[in-house]
């Protein structure tokens, strides 16, 4: 049963709050901005408001799936640590796709990050806050989110091998390996699903935080 579990989070991350919320105002997000339905164009597109509730929801798209299946397989986990540890990233994973790649939505969707972001304070809470000061460090230094989110997103495995060392885990042997492959796979994505915006930036045509999107 506990392999039901990628499956509650690819459920749970292919709700998108970003155009339900849009919906709510008569207002299809994906029409707007930057036609996507993660929480930046929502902020950009209907106001603080809606864009902090759409964060809060697709964080816990993350979040929950993770903490749900942390604890279904605690009794697992002493006699198949790798098992156990795998459920819990591929469920992680799940939550991620299913928000990138929603089903009811053409298999198309947000980038990510504040999914992403949710399922990384599960699975390591300390990494996600020094996750968050390298995002506002770039962020608010170019003026630009998306160079935040890509620094973040490159930093990810980094800061997971950096903890796994930290604590001796690295060292003899006991770290955790499956989550080192997440992190290598959902910084990956991140910053493939931020194409785009490269672009945009390698042309100078990117909006920094408070501009207005180019028409």
């Amino acid at each position: 049963m506990i392999w039901l579990l990628p499956l509650l989070g690819f459920f749970l991350g292919s709700i998108p709050f970003g155009l339900l919320l849009g919906k709510m105002k008569g207002i299809d997000v994906r029409k707007h901005g930057s036609g996507n339905i993660g929480t930046t164009n929502v902020f950009r597109v209907l106001g603080k408001g809606p864009g902090i509730v759409c964060l809060v929801l697709d964080f816990l798209k993350g979040y929950l799936p993770v903490l749900l299946a942390q604890h279904f397989t605690a009794d697992i986990l002493e006699d198949q640590r790798t098992l156990a540890q795998s459920i819990v990233v591929i469920t992680a994973f799940a939550a991620i796709m299913g928000h990138n790649y929603c089903p009811w939505l053409g298999f198309k969707g947000g980038k990510g990050i504040a999914t992403s972001g949710g399922a990384i304070v599960a699975l390591m809470p300390v990494g996600a806050l020094l996750l968050i000061i390298v995002w506002a460090i770039f962020t608010f230094s170019s003026k630009y989110v998306s160079v935040g989110s890509i620094a973040a997103a490159i930093a990810l495995p980094l800061l997971c091998l950096y903890g796994s060392w930290h604590h001796g885990k690295l060292q003899d042997g006991t770290w955790n390996k499956p989550l080192f492959i997440f992190s290598l796979i959902a910084g990956s994505l991140a910053v493939y699903k931020h194409r785009g915006n490269i672009t945009r930036l390698r042309e100078g045509t990117e909006n920094k935080i408070g501009q207005k999107k180019n028409s």
